[in-house]
């Protein structure tokens, strides 16, 4: 097995409130992993405990191997928040420009990268144009375009879709699969049921546990059911028909 990164028994507390309860897991090289969870099932939690922002009350996470090391892991992946950190009085160049900076890219390096990740999210054309004149979903793909910037082999997208209308919403998985096959590992996170369809493997948040990992196909066939969100259901409780 191919492992990435490795979440072992992994658990995390905010005072008296247990948000995750000894989760493992494993990501492959070369794959779109999902967190598929409703909204407060840990999900953000998760992904900042992977890239080191939060501390685990218990466990361990590893990446290629080792212990998660900040030295080792940030020149090699990209960050997508859930909320989009842009400067909405300045270009989306200027945007580009700025964190390019901050990656230690240089000037010459530095306008093909912008270059490329623009034509990426197809943004191109809207290179020069105020931050504060782009609609939600163009501020989503900038803000994708800024976690490529300085080529990662490891993407953690949080929520990349929220707020997107169904059209751009598969146009940007459409992106997704594209830099997987460019060889970079996708780990997303959705409560969108129908994207969990698109990934490789998912990992089935629930009040803060991992109830399953694997192919959404093997995910529905250990539950009976003929839909992930079925899975949800039934695993509350809830009799689902077929």
């Amino acid at each position: 097995m191919n492992s990435l990164i490795e979440l072992q028994e992994l658990s995390k507390s905010f005072g008296s409130q247990e948000v995750l309860k000894e989760i493992s897991l494993n990501i492959r090289k070369g794959e779109i992993y999902g967190l598929l969870g409703p909204s407060g099932s840990g999900k953000t939690t998760l992904i900042k405990l992977m890239i080191g922002l939060e501390v685990p009350s218990s466990g361990r996470v590893t990446f290629k191997g080792e212990n998660l090391k900040a030295k080792t892991l940030y020149p090699s992946i990209g960050y997508m928040a859930q909320s989009d950190a842009l400067y909405d009085e300045l270009t989306a160049k200027e945007n580009l420009s700025f964190m390019a900076s901050l990656y230690g890219l240089t000037k010459n390096k530095r306008k093909d990268q912008i270059e490329k990740v623009m034509e990426t999210v197809d943004l191109l054309r809207d290179l020069n144009k105020p931050v504060h004149q782009y609609s939600g979903g163009m501020k989503r793909r900038l803000s994708l375009a800024i976690a490529l910037l300085h080529d990662p082999d490891v993407l953690f997208l949080d929520e990349p879709t929220v707020g997107i209308d169904p059209v751009l919403r598969k146009e940007i998985w459409d992106d997704f699969h594209k830099l997987k096959e460019e060889g970079r590992t996708l780990i997303i996170t959705t409560h969108v049921m129908d994207e969990a369809e698109r990934c490789d493997r998912l990992g089935l948040l629930q009040n803060g546990e991992i109830i399953s990992s694997d192919t959404p196909e093997a995910i529905k066939t250990q539950y009976g059911v003929t839909s992930i969100e079925d899975v949800f259901l039934k695993n509350g409780g809830v009799q689902v028909e077929n």
